[in-house]
């Protein structure tokens, strides 16, 4: 048996805290844990920033975001599980980017750190303190790993630019985006 070293923590500790934010956001979505808003409420908000149908939109976000960060806490099924998470936070960026980068303002910093540290345990792998390493990495060969990533950046890709297209449709006049709060 090989030795457990400083790397094999450091990827644990990465993959607990990434993992573990990203499940909790994604139950907040997914069953308004949390005070979140659940599938109706987060529904609601994303027909409002365009994503359509908001529920199916919802619902697809909260499982990328509990379903990705869980899995990638767990150390398994990496690849798969970081570039869930990852696509799921692209599409979180594209709703904060008008925002600019900081999160002070809505920006878009905290998707983008979780999107990247996702992405970064995908492509490194979970290391020997993880499910995939006592399972011998059956989910984690070196070739899943650009091919989830690339199957993630192209449902991302999709989905974000259907977005742009309906938010570039309102604006040429076919509507206007509803408040999300009462003044």
């Amino acid at each position: 048996m090989t030795c457990i070293d400083r790397r094999d923590v450091g990827l644990l500790l990465l993959r607990l805290g990434t993992g573990g934010v990203l499940a909790a956001h994604g139950t907040q979505k997914l069953f308004g844990w949390f005070g979140g808003p659940g599938l109706e409420g987060t529904g609601q908000f994303m027909e409002s920033v365009g994503y359509r149908p908001g529920k199916a939109s919802a619902v697809a976000s909260g499982l990328a975001e509990a379903g990705g960060g869980t899995l990638l806490a767990l150390g398994l099924a990496t690849p798969a599980a970081g570039a869930a998470a990852a696509a799921g936070m692209a599409g979180a960026m594209a709703v904060h980017v008008p925002n600019g980068f900081f999160a002070e303002n809505g920006g878009y910093e905290h998707p983008l750190s979780l999107g990247l540290t996702a992405t970064g345990v995908a492509i490194s792998g979970p290391g020997r303190l993880s499910l995939d390493a006592l399972s011998g990495n059956a989910l984690n060969r070196d070739w899943m790993v650009p091919a989830a990533l690339a199957v993630a950046a192209a449902a991302a890709a999709a989905v974000i630019g259907a977005r742009s297209r309906r938010l570039r449709q309102r604006s040429d006049g076919e509507g206007e985006q509803e408040a999300l709060f009462e003044d």
